[in-house]
């Protein structure tokens, strides 16, 4: 296995740190103006199992092992009162992820969403969502005669999956729309 050295990490490497698995979320470089002196690399990692988000400050030479972690496509099946179920789309093998796990990502969820779901050495831990999702439309305000694209105004909107978000005045419930899932905001219809 190849290791990382500290002056080769860039946004979204994937380290070991302490035999824990991290993905670094920025990355500085001081070098300090005394003779000698060792360049630094201050990075905010966050941890893949807690999710939680520290900085760390590592010598130039200092280097890193890559954490065993792939990242495989899955279907999402359905949701139950124990966790999200999935199926592995090379292995065909059916797991669960906890609401916890998810987080905001369930309300872009909805029965046979791919989505792609990290591994940390061969349990699944999270998952990460295509930029765009198609959802419908179940419950919104009518919109008023002379509502169009051009005005930008918007008004909340309900979709199948329980999220709210805005969308504009001419779409109605039972229409398509697309949501990027990044940002929550709606870029059209479907």
């Amino acid at each position: 296995m190849a290791l990382i050295g500290a002056n080769e990490l860039k946004r979204r490497t994937l380290i070991t740190v302490d035999g824990q698995p991290y993905t670094v979320l920025e990355v500085f470089f001081a070098t300090p103006s005394a003779r000698g002196a060792a360049t630094m690399v201050r990075t905010r990692l966050r941890h893949l199992l807690t999710g939680a988000v520290q900085e760390k400050s590592f010598k130039a030479s200092e280097k890193f092992a890559e954490p065993d972690v792939q990242l495989t496509p899955a279907s999402f099946l359905y949701a139950d009162g124990d966790g999200l179920h999935f199926m592995d789309e090379t292995t065909y093998e059916q797991f669960m992820l906890d609401e916890e796990q998810i987080g905001d990502a369930r309300g872009y969820l909805k029965e046979g969403t791919t989505v792609q779901v990290l591994k940390y050495n061969g349990a699944p831990i999270s998952l990460e969502l295509p930029q765009f999702v198609e959802l419908t439309v179940t419950a919104t305000e009518p919109g008023l005669r002379g509502d169009t694209a051009a005005g930008g105004a918007t008004k909340p909107a309900t979709l199948e999956t329980g999220l709210t978000v805005r969308v504009p005045l001419f779409i109605k419930a039972g229409e398509v729309v697309r949501v990027n899932t990044q940002t929550g905001e709606v870029a059209g219809r479907a």
